[in-house]
């Protein structure tokens, strides 16, 4: 399992106290100094690479960020109204993309009240009301079984430009 030490890792998570002690622990190399448990397994290489092999955990990688799902279950479960809530990561479209499952509140209301929770990299992309969850033969959510990304998952809202500067910006991009 890969561990990070130094001057640049950080103090802990964010209002996580839990989590700050499960994964930031004492250097047994560097007394008073702390390393990080990142999930990931790895293996030195004969040239002194390191080759990844995988996670330990559901952690994910999206556009650079390092994403607990769970993390966003949470913060999903917390809006008073939803009684359920599942988060995957989906590629449907090509490139992983965040995917919440809710039960109890319209996606729309849930996305706005996420919004004020958490940071905009952990919004999921596409909001899918269930009614009914898919689950395994022993009761638990059958994560594979959860319905892919159609007319029913919507992205985030498109905006048009508002004004000058934003319709040049738009047509860059578009070039």
């Amino acid at each position: 399992e890969l561990y990070i030490a130094g001057a640049g890792v950080a103090r802990g998570y964010l209002n996580r106290p839990a989590l700050t002690e499960e994964r930031f622990l004492k250097d047994p190399f560097y007394p008073g100094e702390r390393m990080y448990k990142t999930g990931d397994v790895a293996r030195w290489l004969p040239d002194g690479n390191i080759e990844f092999l995988g996670r330990t955990d559901d952690q994910v990688k999206i556009r650079g960020y390092r994403i607990e799902p769970g993390e966003i279950e949470a913060a999903l479960r917390s809006i008073e109204g939803v009684r359920e809530a599942a988060v995957t990561v989906r590629t449907d479209s090509g490139e992983p993309e965040l995917c919440a499952y809710v039960e109890g509140l319209e996606r729309n209301e849930v996305r706005a009240q996420l919004e004020r929770l958490l940071p905009g990299y952990m919004v999921p992309a596409y909001m899918i009301e269930m009614e009914q969850w898919p689950v395994t033969p022993s009761g638990k959510l059958d994560r594979n079984a959860l319905p892919a990304l159609n007319g029913a998952a919507d992205a985030e809202t498109y905006t048009a430009p508002r004004n000058v500067t934003e319709m040049k910006l738009s047509q860059l991009w578009e070039d």
